[in-house]
């Protein structure tokens, strides 16, 4: 199936790379790290922790990967505004949508 999005794919992987994000193949679900994928309105980016992440913040009082998903999605989502994307948060709350251009957000 051809991409829909490639440009608005490339540009996302692209940087969130330059910033230091580990992006992984989007094939692969179980690699640790950002995981950017089409989408029908345009790019969903998610985040794999690494079982020792989790069982690490498992072990630390008040930390969760939910919690931590909170501030990866904020460092993300802040970076891709900045870059001039929109961006929305999906309806389950985890992962982050770039807005292909001309895509409207919401429901």
């Amino acid at each position: 199936m051809p991409l829909v999005h490639p440009q608005l794919l490339g540009q996302v992987r692209h940087a969130l790379k330059l910033a230091g994000f580990h992006v992984v193949d989007q094939v692969d679900d179980t690699t640790p790290g950002l995981r950017v994928s089409e989408a029908p309105a345009g790019v969903l980016v998610g985040w794999t922790t690494s079982h020792g992440f989790t069982a690490l913040a498992a072990d630390q009082r008040g930390a969760s990967s939910d919690g931590m998903w909170v501030v990866v999605q904020a460092a993300v989502a802040g970076l891709l505004v900045q870059r001039g994307h929109t961006v929305a948060e999906t309806p389950d709350g985890n992962g982050v949508i770039v807005l292909a251009e001309g895509t409207a957000a919401g429901p």
